[in-house]
């Protein structure tokens, strides 16, 4: 969070927190640890404005926060900068060659994962993509070709809207823009514009940071059954007190990039740290994904300017702290709301809603592909949140039990389907609850059965078959068909 410089005190609880969090927060369509539903209304702003959690993590953040710059004011403070200029001047002298190494190795590597846009979470079918990413890698070599590299990737975000729709491309919008920037700022002769060049970057980061951090309070149902799975990443919080706090520290820290010298070098080494961390349970493709905005995070610890060209006096002042904060998360929270509502309107069922009616986690389902799943073996309560994973070994008779109810439900709800007057609508009403059917058989597998080959087929039929019953879905509803049990 932007208070970062908690590292020093009670604020190793909140970075903690975002230790674990962060690493989810940057994604679209499909993150990697899981897909979900994009054009789920998000919960009500009174959800988050009425859960105490949430206030005190913003409490937290204040008093770091204005401790850090009453720090940054005193003699201590101006060492404390003094010491950094020196430790990091032999990379501040090669700050360019840097980020022009990096920005090149970041398309370099997703050339060579193929398949995607500018991030792991972006895929396409077309190949020519992943050879228009090593042209651009190709062109950040010179500074005369740097402008068209620039251009290269403006125009994969925008070639990006064909396959995934704008408000969700947002997550993506300023990182690439803040690139972009940089590249034509750095290739420029005019000095006035290249001193901008590094502050581009860090503006970029920090609306990323915010923007995703949202996703915490709109859609903390996205998290649950990480949290299901991993439930170290809580540090053993409550569910419910660590989404709304770990979503309050990521916000935070974005907004402490932009702060005063002081907080936000101390923000990117925090965030430098945490990034690193997230590797070794998120995987290679956590790396990938995050390595241009770890790259640029290292660029903002290092950088030892410390004017400050926008609003400065109420970014020096304390009473900038809480005035700040407030206005960021107002700019944000009425952006994201409203812009949802624009692109899918404000009568769509919230995420709460589809997994009360559903009674599923439909939204999260085991793929090879995002390994961090739940396993599809999450049992929802009456709220619509996932309450509970079926217990791990059934004695015998729970499991023929099991076996024999899934089947009943499945017959009658076929046999109902399969009487439609269409013939077409009919084969898709009977296979919804056949496939539904296969998934509760999959999913009893997976509680009580022990052989590793029978576990990875459970987990591959309940993907698939969760799959094909979205598509079966979708295609009722673009006839105006009623689906049973919505």
């Amino acid at each position: 969070m932007f208070s970062l410089k908690h590292r020093r005190a009670a604020g190793v609880a909140i970075v903690g927190l975002v230790a674990a969090i962060v690493p989810v927060a940057a994604a679209a369509h499909v993150k990697w640890f899981a897909p979900y539903i994009v054009d789920a209304s998000p919960a009500p702003l009174t959800r988050t404005l009425t859960d105490p959690w949430f206030w005190t993590g913003i409490a937290l953040v204040l008093v770091f926060f204005i401790v850090t710059r009453l720090f940054e004011r005193s003699a201590v403070g101006n060492v404390a900068l003094d010491t950094m200029d020196r430790v990091t001047n032999p990379l501040w002298l090669r700050l360019d060659d840097f980020v022009r190494i990096m920005i090149a190795a970041f398309f370099v590597a997703i050339f060579s994962v193929g398949g995607v846009y500018l991030t792991p979470d972006l895929k396409t079918p077309s190949e020519w993509v992943s050879w228009f990413q090593l042209l651009i890698a190709a062109g950040i070599v010179s500074r005369r070709t740097m402008p068209f590299s620039a251009a290269g990737i403006i125009f994969l975000w925008v070639l990006a809207l064909r396959d995934y729709d704008f408000f969700h491309l947002l997550d993506y919008l300023a990182l690439g823009v803040a690139v972009a920037a940089y590249l034509v700022l750095e290739a420029s002769g005019r000095a006035e514009w290249r001193k901008h060049r590094f502050e581009v970057l860090r503006w970029g980061v920090a609306i990323a940071l915010m923007w995703s951090s949202l996703e915490k309070f709109a859609y903390p149902e996205w998290f649950y059954p990480l949290v299901l799975e991993k439930p170290f990443l809580t540090f053993g919080l409550p569910r419910d007190v660590f989404i709304p706090m770990a979503g309050v520290a990521e916000f935070a820290m974005g907004f402490g990039l932009l702060a005063t010298p002081l907080v936000r070098r101390l923000s990117a080494v925090a965030l430098f740290v945490i990034f690193n961390a997230a590797v070794y349970p998120f995987g290679r493709v956590d790396l990938i994904g995050h390595a241009l905005i770890m790259a640029i995070i290292v660029v903002i610890a290092v950088d030892h300017t410390r004017e400050l060209h926008f609003w400065s006096w109420i970014r020096r002042s304390l009473i900038g702290v809480p005035l700040g904060l407030a206005s960021a998360l107002v700019i944000f929270a009425t952006a994201y709301w409203g812009l949802h509502a624009g692109f899918y309107g404000a009568d769509s069922r919230t995420m709460a809603e589809i997994l009360a009616k559903e009674r599923q986690m439909a939204t999260h389902s085991y793929s090879p592909e995002h390994p961090h799943g739940p396993q599809g073996t999450v049992a929802v309560d009456d709220a619509g949140a996932p309450s509970a994973v079926i217990p791990e070994n059934l004695d015998p008779s729970s499991v023929t039990a099991a076996y024999e109810q899934s089947m009943m439900g499945m017959h009658d709800e076929m046999m109902s389907g399969l009487r439609h007057k269409d013939p077409d609508v009919a084969f898709v009403l009977g296979m919804i609850p056949h496939h539904q059917g296969a998934i509760d058989m999959a999913r009893i597998q997976l509680a009580a059965g022990s052989d590793p080959e029978n576990m990875e087929l459970a987990r591959q039929i309940i993907a698939e078959q969760q799959r094909e019953i979205a598509a079966m879905h979708a295609w009722l509803r673009e006839r105006g068909i009623e689906i049973p049990g919505s």
